[in-house]
């Protein structure tokens, strides 16, 4: 449990790390923004990607805000309680959270193949046979599995499985640093278990 904790823990560091600059890249795009709208003609492209870049922020973020505790909660009770105790409410509210993510996962997972150009029922294994055939054949081959790639209903029209994906990424980074809480709190009702022994 220990090396799976230092694993996921250091995967979703480095990305939180990367992924806290985007603010910096979606204030660019809002400055532009403004300034096209009021300099030059307004620009089609810049809501829609400040969407994007902010989806990207928060998804990639989440994982890293939990690893660090500085998620949201209700501290009514929490704070007054021992280590333990915390323990114990985490190992168990995080079991919701993780079916919770589940969830969102096979929901993100079945609409990013919609974007892709699948509309059938079993989007994992559109992903797999893409994933396969990608292997084997290629690229090319890869490509003519896609079907009509589904595109914003905006004047700017942009495709939208790029953020898709990274909605998908952004759910499973969380959903590894959630086992990996989980695991850190067995791992101290442990140790205070050992040392009441």
């Amino acid at each position: 449990m220990q090396t799976y904790i230092r694993a996921v823990n250091a995967m979703n560091r480095a990305i939180g790390r990367v992924a806290m600059y985007l603010i910096f890249v979606l204030m660019g795009v809002l400055i532009w923004s403004s300034v096209s709208k009021t300099v030059f003609s307004p620009s089609l492209w810049t809501l829609e990607t400040a969407q994007f870049v902010m989806v990207a922020y928060f998804v990639l973020g989440g994982p890293y805000s939990i690893q660090l505790g500085s998620n949201v909660r209700m501290d009514l009770f929490y704070g007054d309680w021992s280590p333990r105790t915390k323990a114990m409410v985490d190992a168990v509210t995080i079991l919701f959270l993780l079916f919770y993510l589940g969830v969102l996962f096979t929901g993100a997972i079945s609409s990013t193949a919609y974007a892709l150009g699948y509309f059938g029922m079993e989007p994992f294994a559109f992903f797999g046979d893409l994933a396969l055939t990608l292997v084997t054949d290629g690229w090319g081959a890869a490509r003519g599995k896609l079907g009509f790639l589904e595109v914003s209903p905006t004047a700017w029209r942009p495709p939208l499985w790029p953020i898709k994906i990274v909605l998908c990424v952004g759910v499973l980074l969380m959903i590894l640093q959630c086992v990996a809480e989980l695991f850190r709190d067995i791992e101290r009702l442990r140790e205070d278990a050992s040392d009441v022994a």
